[in-house]
């Protein structure tokens, strides 16, 4: 049985931030990951208008330029209080800039759904992506129930869960049922404790929950990032590594982790309910996993389906009906023109060879000829050979003198 959310009180003092993060610098130039998916083409069809997405995180810093006038008050969960406008830590803002931010000149990030708008739930003062982060209020099960639940009552079509629970709780199960029966998308990151093969990678939660499409990271090549989990609950991936978004007050940083990953691919999910707004949960997340383009790795190796493709999420169609035969490419018309053209050709090509052979055994008679004449002037047109060495001399007892005697005469008888 659902129990009905607590009666909201009265809103409280903003809270004071115990450990604000560097508000980071502008960023000029378009990031990877958006010219990687290409949010422009997707635009003509959805940007997200109308779409309340909720980001369960450190909050989302309203102030932003890029983010003025897409933020809801929203709700702080860690004070059970309305508020979520606020962000300590940055990494909430973060996530809400990839859903929603808007187009700034001078600059290149923005958001893949602009038109989108972003409830803020806050349940962290920490940075979700810093294991070593100290101080500060950081969510419990209990908190997270409650996050999800006031996200629903707020009129959110999508939650966003870039936090992970490293351990299953009941009342996360049961908030998570009674988004899944308001017909809400929910998306969350698979967790950032990939473990190298030593052992199996912790199990994240809500990733793992039934109605949940948990979401890995990639980098700008396409493989995993190092940390990105393993494991059955990751059913697609996006880019989360080294990507550029938003930070509190005004800038921008990079990002790594599945929890930048995620934002994604609820932000695939908010083009799509406000481009068809009578699909179901069920169908927006089978469009998105249909429509993923293949990845470098299958589920095994922490890819899940492939990687979200919003323009494709937004534009392909399912259908249960049978597939429909193409008619048959039409016959190539007669060119009587043509063939005539062509049929003088052959004719052209024929004689060029027969003509063409001879003239080029004769080129080379005459050059051999050239070679030859002038050696044969020279020797008057006479054979030549080659001249008889001299006998060799004898070798004599007598002196040389005897070489030239005179013989005596022989006496008569």
């Amino acid at each position: 049985m659902v129990t009905a959310p607590a009666p909201t009180p009265a809103r409280a003092d903003p809270p004071i931030c115990r450990n604000p993060s560097d508000p980071g610098e502008m960023n000029i130039e378009t990031p990877w990951h958006q010219r990687w998916l290409a949010p422009q083409r997707v635009w003509p069809f959805s940007t997200g208008a109308r779409v309340k997405v909720a980001v369960i995180d450190s909050g989302t810093d309203s102030t932003h330029p890029q983010m003025a006038g897409r933020v809801a008050t929203g709700f702080d969960a860690l004070r059970g209080a309305p508020g979520g406008d606020v962000d300590c830590v940055s990494h909430g803002t973060a996530v809400a800039s990839i859903i929603a931010a808007g187009q700034m000149e001078g600059v290149g990030f923005y958001g893949l759904a602009p038109g989108a708008t972003i409830v803020p739930i806050r349940v962290s003062e920490r940075n979700a992506n810093d294991r070593a982060a100290t101080g500060g209020d950081t969510v419990t099960g209990e908190v997270f129930a409650r996050a999800i639940r006031r996200a629903v009552d707020e009129g959110a079509k999508v939650i966003n869960m870039s936090v992970t629970l490293y351990y299953w709780d009941e009342d996360v199960e049961q908030a998570v049922k009674y988004a899944v029966d308001r017909d809400v998308v929910l998306v969350a990151a698979a967790g950032n404790q990939h473990q190298d093969g030593a052992r199996p990678d912790p199990v994240p939660y809500p990733a793992d929950f039934d109605g949940v499409i948990g979401v890995g990271a990639v980098d700008q090549n396409g493989a995993r990032i190092r940390q990105s989990q393993i494991g059955p609950y990751v059913d697609v991936v996006a880019p989360g590594g080294a990507v550029v978004a938003a930070t509190r007050v005004f800038g921008h940083s990079v990002w790594d982790g599945t929890s930048f990953a995620a934002p994604m691919v609820s932000a695939t999910a908010a083009l799509i309910r406000s481009a068809e707004p009578n699909l179901s949960a069920k169908e927006v997340t089978r469009r998105i996993l249909a429509t993923a383009d293949p990845a470098r790795g299958d589920a095994e190796a922490g890819y899940g389906g492939g990687v979200v493709n919003p323009y494709r999420a937004v534009t392909e169609r399912l259908t249960t009906a049978s597939p429909v035969a193409q008619p048959p490419l039409p016959d190539v018309p007669y060119d009587a023109a043509a063939v005539a053209r062509a049929e003088r050709w052959a004719v052209f090509g024929r004689w060029a060879l027969w003509i063409g052979l001879p003239l080029a055994v004769l080129a080379v008679g005459v050059a051999v000829l050239a070679a030859l004449l002038p050696r044969g002037r020279r020797t008057r047109w006479q054979p030549t050979r080659p001249s008889t060495p001299p006998a060799p001399t004898p070798e004599l007892d007598e002196p040389e003198e005897a070489f030239f005697r005179v013989p005596t005469s022989t006496p008569r008888r």
